[in-house]
């Protein structure tokens, strides 16, 4: 597979816009995908946690709603819904600026099955470490194609009562794994929703580039 390319560092664009806000069904899908966008831009991070709206779980038409409401006041108003691909089954209305976005994998977990990334983000010490290599080997994909991906539960398998958090004796935090991602490990997916993400807040984003700093 192509090496990843990932957005260069987004630009704030001058003037008042129109409100956006983003979708999600849950509180840690809201922080994965802040952790996202920190490791490509602290600014987009920053401005995308002020306009998360979570869901509360399969809900997808509250976001129809809300955004209506957003709409009385201010019409130019949009929103993105991201969504589980199961949830996206409940079928978004797209229209009066609501779009929505479904992980072809299924779950915003399955782009987080990153083994190195786990490791950093887990801070075990060197006993531990092994452990969780194994366990990593045990239950993590290793060459599995997107469509084996697409069937793989890795929400389950991040969760707190999943294997390797049951095994290990200790919780994953799907944010802080996001978070220690590098740039060069985000699927070419969730950069492109990054994009997306970047231009509804009103950053101009350049063309792929792998190493991203935000501007001082």
């Amino acid at each position: 597979m192509p090496r990843p390319t990932a957005p260069r560092p987004p630009r704030q664009t001058d003037g008042p816009r129109a409100p956006f806000a983003v979708y999600v069904e849950g509180a840690r899908d809201g922080e994965i995908l802040r952790g996202w966008a920190r490791r490509l831009s602290p600014p987009l991070s920053r401005s995308l946690g002020s306009v998360l709206v979570i869901l509360g779980g399969r809900r997808p038409e509250r976001a129809r709603s809300h955004l209506d409401a957003l709409r009385e006041d201010h019409p130019g108003a949009r929103g993105l819904c991201v969504l589980d691909r199961d949830a996206a089954a409940a079928r978004v209305e797209e229209r009066d600026g609501l779009e929505a976005f479904s992980w072809r994998r299924g779950h915003i977990e399955s782009y987080l099955l990153v083994p190195a990334a786990i490791r950093r983000a887990a801070r075990f010490d060197r006993g531990q470490e092994a452990r969780l290599d194994r366990l990593l080997r045990q239950h993590v994909p290793d060459g599995a194609d997107e469509g084996e991906l697409a069937r793989f539960d890795a929400k389950r398998l991040l969760g707190p009562t999943g294997p390797i958090s049951r095994q290990l004796g200790r919780r994953l935090q799907a944010g802080r794994i996001a978070r220690a991602m590098r740039a060069e490990e985000l699927h070419p997916e969730v950069q492109g929703l990054l994009g997306r993400l970047g231009e509804g807040l009103g950053f101009t984003l350049g063309g792929p580039e792998v190493t991203i700093r935000a501007r001082r």
